[in-house]
């Protein structure tokens, strides 16, 4: 989201708020600072980047003839478009919650989220927070410390991904499922449900590989994905805000922070490289994916 400028007055930036939106630019508009030497404004923030060279033009042509009808005629036609999109968004909603739904949306995570959490606490569970080998040993990377990857060489390959279900504790399991009930939601709501499956397989694989050439076997969790998962919203957000996806550069302060508390070793073993290589490929797959997208919507090369 970037500023493109201000107006003086509620007025005038409202008037041109509903023609930026009339034409399909969506943006929002807020108080400026009121400081006792400056005289008040409202600045204007268009919300996607390939918008704002026509934006800042169509501010400039408002600047010059604020009084035109074709800015004056605005109100109503944001207003009728407006009315469209609630009732097309009631319908939606109506269609979405139907009795033939098989698995319904709970607080607003999408199939595979639920499919995901619902996995991960049930093998939690029945494997007594990791303790019993019986129930996660064919979800571990490899049974042998020091033989490769025998099992996947014979085609085992779902032990590529199936480490993130197995967590050894109450805690490693809570706040692995909160962020994945978020991350995962959001990107599942915005993108839907294969985007996030490739996410979390991608990451996963990536992460858990690196764990395995890191500290050998066994190890388990959803954390590398979830940083995966992180690092993916933040920079696809960031430099596409057309996808919908936002990550408050707070959040992403926040865990970091935490990945260098747990390489401290003071919070007990951790796998800090599944988090590490997971935050690397999700930052990467956000930038590329976001850099994709624009360079598809303006019809011109990736670059």
């Amino acid at each position: 989201m970037r500023q493109i400028g201000f107006l003086p007055s509620e007025s005038q930036a409202q008037t041109f708020s509903d023609y930026l939106y009339s034409i399909g630019i969506t943006n929002q508009i807020e108080e400026g600072p009121d400081a006792p030497d400056q005289a008040k404004v409202w600045l204007i923030w268009v919300h996607s980047e390939e918008h704002l060279d026509r934006a800042k033009q169509v501010l400039k042509d408002y600047k010059a003839n604020p009084d035109a009808p074709l800015f004056q005629e605005a109100a109503a036609t944001a207003g009728r478009k407006r009315e469209q999109e609630e009732q097309e968004l009631k319908e939606y909603r109506k269609r979405m919650f139907t009795k033939d739904r098989i698995l319904p949306r709970y607080d607003g995570m999408g199939r595979l989220t639920v499919t995901l959490i619902v996995a991960s606490v049930g093998v939690t569970l029945l494997s007594r927070l990791g303790k019993d080998l019986n129930v996660i040993r064919y979800l571990l990377i490899s049974e042998y410390l020091h033989s490769g990857l025998v099992e996947v060489g014979r085609g085992q390959v779902w032990r590529l991904v199936t480490p993130i279900f197995v967590h050894f504790g109450v805690l490693h399991i809570l706040f692995n499922m909160l962020w994945l009930k978020d991350l995962g939601g959001m990107i599942e709501r915005r993108q839907g449900a294969k985007m996030l499956a490739l996410l979390v397989v991608g990451v996963a694989v990536a992460s858990n590989i690196g764990q395995f050439l890191s500290s050998g076997p066994v190890f388990g969790g959803m954390s590398g994905v979830v940083y995966g998962l992180l690092g993916y919203a933040w920079l696809r957000g960031r430099y596409d805000p057309a996808s919908g996806l936002f990550v408050h550069r707070q959040t992403v302060v926040m865990m970091v922070i935490w990945f260098f508390v747990c390489l401290t070793g003071i919070v007990g073993n951790i796998a800090n490289t599944a988090h590490g290589v997971g935050f690397a490929a999700g930052l990467g797959w956000g930038f590329a994916s976001a850099k994709i997208a624009i360079a598809r919507r303006r019809g011109g090369p990736f670059r």
